[in-house]
């Protein structure tokens, strides 16, 4: 899903959302969005 369709579903900007990923990439210590998603399901957050 992309960041723009987040977005809309969620009635934020595409912006806050970008944003939101990459803080949770960060936490995650992922290099990307589809990493965070990775490490998040194996750690049983997802």
């Amino acid at each position: 899903m992309s960041s723009n369709d987040i977005g809309l579903k969620l009635h934020i900007s595409t912006g806050t959302v970008r944003n939101y990923l990459s803080n949770t990439a960060s936490q995650l210590h992922a290099g990307n969005r589809f990493e965070a998603a990775r490490i998040a399901r194996q750690k049983g957050f997802l």
